[in-house]
């Protein structure tokens, strides 16, 4: 299994979210946060703005959909701008569902 952190632009989480409906991903978590990358913020004017909106998915998946979801978030997270932001991919050592105790992949 894997943890799936995308850091994205908040007007493409709705296009990300829809494709991975289509890829049978259904559960996720949705965060809205605040951050910076490689550009440091922005400048309007004499006005520095260092930490912009994003919003962060966290997204289980079992290991043979990872690439079809890290190819499908970057398709529809692109802007082609500075600022279209990150998908990091972690080992997720376990997964239980709390209401029923179920473990491993079946809990996703």
């Amino acid at each position: 299994m894997k943890l799936v952190l995308a850091v994205i632009r908040p007007e493409k989480v709705q296009s990300v979210e829809n494709a991975l409906m289509d890829l049978g991903i259904s559960s996720l978590t949705v965060i809205s946060v605040l951050g910076r990358g490689q550009q440091k913020g922005i400048e309007i004017g004499t006005l520095k703005i260092d930490k912009l909106p994003k919003t962060l998915l966290l997204i289980a998946v079992v290991e043979k959909m990872i690439i079809q979801v890290k190819e499908t978030i970057r398709k529809q997270a692109y802007s082609g701008n500075i600022g279209d932001g990150k998908i990091f991919i972690l080992p997720l050592e376990a997964a239980m569902r709390i209401r029923t105790g179920e473990e491993g992949p079946g809990a996703l």
